[in-house]
């Protein structure tokens, strides 16, 4: 199989056109192909001069609705491929605007966020507090100190959660200002990851929905910085790199 790879704060992604891998993807080839060096895989069905349609693949070999960081490695990669400044990204039923900056820098327009009334989750040893938050794809906010031992804790028992049939990605977070939050993810399928696109999407709604803090919100997480800005009617821009690897 020959994939191009890429990376988001250091979020690393395969990508391949469907054409060149000769057939559809599986989920043991994702398995295999990701084997612990990559975070998912951007299987891309079609491109033209600026559009492209893709299915994002989990290193399990799940798929995800949407990814913020995969839809700017392929907004980078069509654009550096076409010359375009302006690209189109198509996940399932949604479609991604997305605008390349100076620099690594991609803007994308995520669309509309949905944010949940504050719930209460009984993990069994004990209660947790959680936001749920739909950026296309579901998502647990909860305000915690975000360190490493403790997303290893509770998002497996949160992503796995009865409340969530399907799953669902996990933050930790703490608000460090009305315009900053520090951010630690634990992403469905995939485990602790450096950064995640729709879980700062996920977290700066939730803080912003909740009092904790007003857009536009700079998200830092280990991996490096994203920024969320939120309109009126609760739509997201999402700003960050995306870089080719190899």
């Amino acid at each position: 199989m020959s994939f191009s790879r890429w990376h988001a704060l250091g979020n690393t992604y395969l990508l391949a056109e469907r054409a060149e891998l000769g057939d559809a993807l599986t989920p043991e080839r994702v398995r295999q192909a990701c084997d612990g060096s990559a975070d998912g895989v951007l299987e891309v069905l079609s491109a033209d001069e600026n559009a492209a349609e893709i299915v994002i693949w989990n290193p399990d070999g799940s798929t995800a609705e949407l990814s913020g960081n995969g839809t700017r490695i392929a907004a980078r990669w069509l654009a550096e491929r076409t010359g375009a400044d302006e690209v189109r990204i198509r996940v399932g039923d949604r479609e991604i605007h997305a605008r390349m900056l100076g620099g690594a820098d991609v803007e994308t327009s995520l669309g509309t966020v949905e944010v949940g009334e504050i719930e209460t989750l009984d993990l069994g040893s004990e209660l947790v507090e959680i936001t749920p938050v739909s950026v296309g794809n579901p998502h647990a906010v909860i305000r915690r100190e975000p360190e490493s031992e403790e997303l290893k804790r509770v998002g497996p028992l949160v992503e796995n959660h009865p409340r969530f049939p399907e799953r669902t990605n996990v933050q930790l977070v703490r608000v460090d200002g009305l315009h900053d939050l520090t951010v630690a993810v634990w992403e469905r399928g995939a485990g602790e990851t450096s950064a995640s696109g729709t879980s700062a999407v996920a977290c700066a709604a939730a803080a912003v929905a909740n009092g904790w803090s007003e857009s536009p919100i700079t998200v830092h997480m280990p991996g490096g910085d994203l920024r969320v800005t939120l309109d009126a009617e609760n739509r997201a821009t999402l700003v960050g790199p995306a870089e080719r690897l190899d």
